[in-house]
Formats: structure tokens, C-alpha cells, sequence
């Protein structure tokens, strides 16, 4: 038997004026992606064999997020049926199964619910098939009415409703299944006789109804269909995508001290065992190992860290941090575009940009890389076993040889050979009894 062939459409066109951004609506972020990449990662799982974004005029960003799936614009807004429309040369003329319609600002819904839908329509060869969740107080959103048998009978505006269909609490989220041999000729008999002067796609049930087809309704919990229309919203949205990220963390072996403090971006991978303190960001792209520690008020983001490795507390890891096993980060320390080799630590008050060192290397407390000359940026590279004294400024492009020392307070400006020690100082000079000179003749000058 031949599998279904399934189409999808993300609904991407809104401008979102109550977000009051220049950004469009759906590239707004949660948890560091997004809202429109969270939705197509979502559908992907679905394994379709067509995806289309719809975008507006002028959405550059959307454009590029859609890639590399197919895109179509609808240039002027005129109601969710009018977008779907929009979508029928991208679909390529092709006959699908079932046709998934989704919006780009409802990004926590699940493939787990996505899937039930298509599995319902197929189950049922219902024309459509509408999710639906319980709302409490249900307020402005449309309701599904059902018929003695289960099946929904209409979906009703609440601008429309009367009081008895006002008290339901099964109410629309927009989201829709719809059999691929009937979309859009249900689409093309959508009308927009209503207050807006919109084609809603809402009203392809009622047509879909009165040629003798079924519609059926699949629920979800709420939380799913949180859509984003607001920046308090998307703070919403924040807060429960944050909850299941914390709670998934936790349930693969990772311990959160206070998972409430701890913010994780979508594709933040830990390992076993992982302890994370109060109070951690985790940017995008951050790949944690077996075992590691990470103390409180650290932020961490593009890096990839090594099993066994303590990092914090108040450490930053900026892109391109790659650390291997063991290695120790320490207080006030910042990495950028660094790689070090096993057990090598850094443990206060450093930077170290564009730099590598090598397995078992100390960094002295105040050492920085100075990396940048107002122009262009150059790499320092540091063998194993090296001891780096405090307070060194090593001035790339430099290269630290294997077993190599640099004076404590010492501005390195040239290569250092394996196991030398470098002293780049002003020599100390002492002058004998100076100091109680220089506070006498203090004293007597602030006198006057």
C-alpha cells in the first residue's frame, strides 16, 4: 500500500502591528529560533512531500527561513483563505492526499498532534478536519459546533454566535487538514461577505458540509495553539517552550538546581549527568558533554564542551568555544572563537579570543589574547603544558611553543621557542626611602 502523499502550508503573511517591530511577526524568536523555523522543523517531521511557505511582500527574512522549501506570496491580505490560494502554484499542480494548513506564529504546537490530524482524516475521508482546544473563558475565538453524531457542523464566529453557541468552550485554532482532491475548489467558493471584506478559510466547512462531506475535529491542550500577536505573547510562548525544554533536559539525565532560572535555546544538547546551576543562559548552538558542571550565572552560546569540564561561575562562552575533556573555565572568564585541549584551564579573569591552547596548559589569572588591531583579527596559538603567567598580554599573531612560560605582568610580542620562559616587562627599580619623602612633601603641599 502507497503511502499518503501530504502537503503542507504555513500561513507566514501577517504583518503583526501589535508587535510594533520592524521584524515580521513569524521571525520573532523563541528560545533563541524563530517562530516560523520552530514551526517548520515541526512539519518536518511529518516527513511531507511538499511544504510551502506563504510570505507577504518585502519579507526577506521569511524568504530565507522558508529555505529550502518552496514559497508563495500573497501580496495583499485578504483573510486566511485567500492565503491558502496563494499556495497552489507552489504546490506544483500535483494531487496530494491531504493538505495540512498551519500559521507561522503558533510555534509550539507538536507532530505528535499534526500527525493525529492527518491520521483522523484518513480515517474518517473527512473533507476537513479543524483543531480544536478548550478555552476557558473561551472570549473572541471562533466555535466548533458539533452534531449529534460528533462531527463538526460549523464553525462559528463569536461576532456571530448566539448565547447558546457563546457558552461552548470548543473553540477553533485555525489549524486544518483538508482532502487534496477538494482544497481549493472549496477555497474558490469561499466569499467575502462579511465586516472585514475577507475570504476566510473557516467557511470551506460549511461548503464542504452542504455538498454531503464530513468534518471532524481533533483537540489539543492549549497550550500547543498559544498564537503570537504581541510581544507579551511571545513572553508567553518564551515561558512555555522554556518549561518543556527544562523538564525534557531533566528527564534525559540532566540536573537543573533551579530549572526556573535556567533558559535553554531549542537545539541545546547536554549529556549525562550535566549539573547546571542557577541561573545559566544557553544561546543557539550549544553542545554540553557527560558530567560537565556549569556554575550559576554563566551564559554559553555556539560552544561545544568537552565530558568532565567545570565551567563558571560568571563564565561566558561565545561562538566558536570548543573545549576539550576536563577543562576547567573559571570566574570572569571569557572565550571567543577559543579551543582547548584537554585539561588546559583558565580558571580567572581572562579573555581568550581566536586563540588554541593545548592539553594541560594553565592560563593565569588577568591573561588576555589581544586579538584585534582596529583592523583585522589574528589567532595565538599555545602548545600543551604551557604556563602562562598572571596578568600576560600575548599579542597575536604569536605562537606559544609546547612546555613554554611567559612572566607574570609580561607583554609578549614575539614568538616564544618550547620550553622558554619569556619576560616582556620594564625591569623594577627600587630608590630607597623615597616613599616618606614623597608623603611628607604631600602633606605639606594639601596644608596650604
Amino acid at each position: 500500500m502507497s503511502r499518503n502523499r501530504l502537503a503542507i502550508v504555513i500561513l507566514a503573511a501577517g504583518k503583526g502591528t501589535r508587535m510594533k517591530s520592524a521584524l515580521p511577526k513569524v521571525m520573532h524568536e523563541i528560545a533563541g529560533k524563530p517562530m516560523l523555523r520552530h514551526v517548520i522543523d515541526t512539519c518536518g517531521r511529518l516527513d511531507p512531500d511538499r511544504m510551502v511557505v506563504v510570505a507577504g511582500p518585502d519579507m526577506p527574512g521569511v524568504e530565507k527561513a522558508a529555505a529550502p522549501h518552496a514559497l508563495a506570496h500573497q501580496m495583499e491580505q485578504r483573510g486566511t483563505g485567500h492565503a491558502v490560494g496563494c499556495a497552489q502554484d507552489a504546490l506544483g499542480g500535483r494531487r496530494f492526499d491531504a493538505v495540512l494548513v498551519v500559521y507561522g506564529d503558533t510555534p509550539l504546537i507538536t507532530a505528535e498532534t499534526l500527525s493525529r490530524m492527518v491520521a483522523e482524516r484518513q480515517r474518517t475521508d473527512a473533507a476537513v478536519v479543524v483543531l480544536g482546544m478548550r478555552v476557558a473563558p473561551p472570549n473572541a475565538y471562533g466555535r466548533l459546533v458539533l452534531d449529534a453524531g460528533g462531527d463538526l457542523d460549523a464553525i462559528v464566529e463569536a461576532a456571530e454566535a448566539s448565547p447558546e453557541i457563546l457558552a461552548l468552550d470548543l473553540c477553533n485554532s485555525g489549524v486544518m487538514v483538508i482532502d487534496g482532491a477538494v482544497l481549493f475548489d472549496l477555497v474558490g467558493r469561499v466569499e467575502d461577505g462579511n465586516s472585514k471584506g475577507e475570504f476566510y478559510l473557516t467557511d470551506i466547512v460549511g461548503i464542504a458540509r452542504g455538498d454531503g462531506r464530513r468534518a471532524r475535529v481533533v483537540e489539543a491542550p492549549v497550550d500547543e495553539l498559544v498564537g503570537v500577536n504581541s510581544r507579551a505573547d511571545l513572553a508567553a510562548a518564551e515561558a512555555i517552550l522554556q518549561q518543556r525544554l527544562r523538564a525534557a533536559a531533566m528527564a534525559d539525565g540532566a540536573t537543573l538546581v533551579d530549572p526556573a532560572s535556567v533558559f535553554l535555546a531549542a537545539d541545546t544538547v547536554f549529556g549525562r549527568d550535566v549539573v547546571i546551576g542557577p541561573h545559566v543562559v544557553f544561546g543557539p548552538g550549544v553542545t554540553v558533554g557527560d558530567r560537565v558542571q556549569i556554575k550559576s550565572f554563566s551564559h554559553i552560546e555556539g560552544a561545544r564542551i568537552g565530558a568532565g569540564a567545570v565551567i563558571g561561575p560568571f563564565a561566558r562562552l561565545r561562538p566558536g568555544t570548543e573545549l576539550a575533556e576536563d577543562v576547567h573555565i573559571g570566574n570572569f572568564v571569557e572565550l571567543k572563537n577559543a579551543q582547548l585541549g584537554r585539561g588546559a584551564k583558565a580558571n580567572h579573569l581572562t579573555y581568550l579570543g581566536d586563540a588554541t591552547v593545548g592539553s594541560g596548559t594553565n592560563i593565569g589569572a588577568g591573561t588576555i589574547t589581544v586579538n584585534y588591531d582596529g583592523f583585522g583579527k589574528y589567532r595565538t596559538e599555545i602548545g600543551a603544558r604551557a604556563f602562562i603567567g598572571s596578568h600576560s598580554s600575548l599579542v597575536a599573531p604569536i605562537t606559544i611553543g609546547d612546555g613554554a612560560m611567559t612572566a607574570a605582568g609580561s607583554v609578549v610580542t614575539q614568538n616564544v621557542e618550547a620550553d622558554a620562559i619569556a619576560i616582556g616587562r620594564a625591569r623594577q627599580i627600587d630608590k630607597p626611602g623615597r616613599a616618606a619623602a614623597f608623603r611628607a612633601a604631600q602633606s605639606v603641599k594639601h596644608k596650604k
